[in-house]
């Protein structure tokens, strides 16, 4: 008898990298808890949380679950704050029981034996998102990768029994099962760091946000080989017919390796401008009283510094042909006739002085006016008296661009 059997080999590699968190001089840890992790094969967990072994899958007659503990949720088809992690499938295993039927032999009579079948039921490990959270201007949000695990899975040990009968003697044969052990990679995290500003003014520092990864893990491809028992006969020319019980096959499954890439906010001068950084943005928010005169559209030689200093920043940090703005506005007193036409001054003004004294590209620069329209204060108090230190901050000209 003949048997030919395949087995695709498994070259496994492993590569597991880990993130060290750090800030720059002076940057700020804050202790942000990790988001709660997307069920996994197995079990669910925080992203830097440790997660039970998973239960056993045993190939048998009936076998095991081959899913995992009930999911808290639905399997998520979209990352709203990261990246989709997909679903990682293997199919089931099936093979049938093989019947070796009752015989007579030399007067004895050989009871009928079931050898029994394997069912590994279909495994399913579900989608799982990363998550970068949400932070506000100047901080970097917690970033995290959930757990993941993939359960053990055995292919049963199988005896053909032995005969000793009738003048026919023939020895057990067995295979020996095989189990592959449970896999885990844990999750990974790293938390919200923000930008520190010193308070008499100077450097604020970079902050970076780490690189995080969650290496690959993969369960080996499994095989229980065939076993047969040959035919016999007795000298009265009874016989047994062979006996085999094909192999069984479990493929290997590997879950890829998951990261996040790490991030940086980059450091900048403090001066007498607002700074609002994004990921993507940065605008200088420039009082006008500090640019101008009263009522007046005449860049003030006092503001040389600071302008300086602000076309230095965005020079730096403009993404490349980004467009720059400047927004002029007004506080709420006087007419809107008369406020519209003066913030439009003032911003072409700042544009001017940018483009001749501060080196940036005239053609990228855009001016435009609100008047009052845009307050960030109130012009009046509560009451209905006037506010003058919300008017001031209503005076003032914006410098944006895309990083």
């Amino acid at each position: 008898m003949s048997r030919t059997l395949l087995v695709t080999p498994l070259l496994v590699m492993v590569l597991a990298a880990c993130g060290v968190g750090a800030t720059g001089g002076g940057g700020e840890e804050r202790q942000t808890p990790a988001a709660t992790g997307t069920v996994t094969g197995t079990a669910t967990g925080t992203a830097a949380g440790r997660t039970p072994a998973s239960p056993t899958l045993t190939g048998g007659t009936t076998g095991s679950p081959g899913a995992s503990a009930s999911p808290t949720g639905p399997e998520p088809s979209h990352c709203p704050n990261g990246e989709l992690i997909p679903a990682v499938d293997s199919p089931a295993v099936h093979a049938d029981p093989v019947v070796i039927p009752e015989a007579k032999v030399g007067g004895t009579t050989i009871p009928a034996v079931t050898i029994p079948g394997v069912d590994i039921p279909a495994l399913h490990i579900p989608a799982q998102c990363t998550e970068i959270a949400p932070a506000p201007g100047g901080c970097l949000g917690a970033a995290s990768i959930p757990p993941v695990s993939i359960p053990a899975v055995e292919i049963p040990p199988v005896e053909i029994p032995g005969v000793n009968a009738g003048g026919i003697k023939l020895d057990p044969v067995r295979a020996e099962g095989r189990r592959a052990e449970a896999k885990h990679a844990e999750g990974v995290s790293t938390p919200e760091v923000c930008q520190v500003k010193p308070k008499n003014g100077g450097i604020v520092p970079f902050v970076i946000r780490p690189f995080i990864i969650r290496p690959f893990i993969i369960r080996p491809f499994l095989i229980r080989s065939s076993i047969s028992r040959p035919s016999a006969c007795n000298e009265q020319n009874e016989c047994l017919p062979a006996v085999e019980v094909p192999a069984v096959e479990v493929p290997g499954i590997e879950v890829p390796g998951v990261e996040i890439p790490g991030a940086e906010l980059k450091g900048y001068e403090v001066g007498k401008s607002e700074v609002l950084e994004g990921e993507d943005s940065i605008a200088f928010s420039i009082k006008a009283d500090v640019l101008f005169d009263f009522d007046s559209a005449t860049v003030k030689p006092g503001a040389a510094a600071e302008l300086r200093r602000v076309a230095r920043e965005i020079g730096k940090k403009a993404g490349a042909g980004a467009r720059i703005d400047v927004d002029g506005h007004t506080d709420g007193k006087g007419e809107d006739a008369h406020n519209q036409p003066l913030s439009e001054r003032r911003a072409r003004a700042v544009v001017e002085w940018l483009a001749d004294e501060g080196g940036l590209e005239r053609s990228r620069l855009k001016a435009r006016g609100y008047g009052e329209s845009k307050p960030i204060a109130p012009n009046t108090k509560a009451d209905g008296s006037d506010n003058p230190a919300g008017r001031a901050k209503n005076r003032r000209v914006v410098v944006s661009t895309a990083t």
